[in-house]
């Protein structure tokens, strides 16, 4: 996201500084080394902004961020796109792409850069085009925040995670609790702050802004059964257990920190239905990166998240 890199380029300077001298409460996440393969490499220049993936069980889907988030990829399995979709309502910057388990897919309207929108929104999109894409308007409870992560749980709650360049992220879902299809499509729905997340500098190489980028969250996805969560950084993945579907308190626990291969700035992630974690990129001013995928990532996450917040440390 062009915007975004500028934004973060403007604080990069004082952030460096920072990060060498802080350590947040506890050592770092478990960190394990997985081999990352290639799964196949985008070619349509469409995919230059790309900042969501959605695998479902008709396919796997693509959208960019700001300025190229008013339509659609659906990819086969080379990364070749099939088809474009118009989304139909008018965005502002779209983050994340998630779906739940009737196929619909839900853009994460949410991203800030500047942090002045008053309201946020979660779009519902039914890609055979049989219905209208619908925005679900959300409003934070203590202002603007910049986002660039929506985690839905297997039953549907929608849960969005903050991006901060210091690593303080903030977690939040509807008040009520209210599944994603349920959010008024007339009325704002409040949002409540559930939880928060602060995340420790890593040494993994890759994004566009060295040290502080190892701390921004940048995408999130739930696995197709609702027992992990992934969350990303330009750098790294976040590999949380939850065994029993809950979202928000899998975030609190000990989590599995996998380093990334060198992307030029990564923002998207999504579980396949075989449990495989697939990670794509934007192209940040160079060729179409590969997309990649790390098989058996929730096999990884069930046998290494143990109880206990280490690395990215939930409250």
């Amino acid at each position: 996201m062009r915007a975004s890199t500028r934004h973060a380029a403007m604080v990069v300077g004082a952030v460096t500084i920072l990060v060498t001298g802080i350590q947040f409460g506890t050592a770092s996440a478990q960190q394990v080394s997985p081999t990352f393969e290639v799964l196949c490499t985008p070619t349509d220049t469409g995919l230059t902004e790309l900042s969501g993936l959605a695998d479902t069980s008709t396919g796997m889907y693509a959208i960019g961020d700001s300025g190229a988030d008013n339509r659609i990829a659906e990819l086969d399995a080379g990364c070749h796109v099939t088809r474009w979709i118009p989304v139909g309502t008018e965005t502002y910057d779209v983050e994340d792409l998630d779906s739940t388990t009737d196929g619909t897919l839900w853009l994460a309207d949410i991203g800030d850069n500047n942090k002045i929108r008053t309201s946020v929104a979660l779009i519902g999109f039914d890609p055979s085009g049989a219905e209208a894409a619908t925005p679900r308007v959300l409003t934070y409870p203590d202002g603007a925040h910049d986002a660039e992560t929506l985690l839905i749980s297997h039953d549907g709650l929608p849960v969005i995670v903050t991006k901060d360049y210091l690593g303080s992220s903030d977690i939040y879902a509807p008040a009520g609790n209210q599944n994603v299809h349920d959010l008024s499509t007339t009325v704002p729905t409040q949002l409540n702050k559930v939880g928060h997340l602060q995340f420790s500098p890593t040494t993994t190489p890759g994004g566009p802004v060295d040290g502080a980028g190892t701390m921004a969250v940048t995408g999130g996805a739930v696995s197709t059964d609702g027992t992990v969560v992934a969350l990303r950084t330009y750098t790294d993945i976040y590999l949380y257990s939850a065994p029993d579907g809950d979202v928000v308190k899998a975030l609190s626990t000990r989590a599995i920190r996998v380093p990334l291969p060198n992307e030029p700035q990564g923002e998207a992630i999504t579980f396949n239905n075989d449990g495989d974690l697939i990670s794509g990129s934007e192209a940040y001013q160079g060729p179409l990166p590969p997309l990649l995928i790390l098989r058996g990532a929730t096999a990884l996450a069930v046998a290494g998240g143990s109880a206990g917040p280490l690395g990215s440390t939930g409250s």
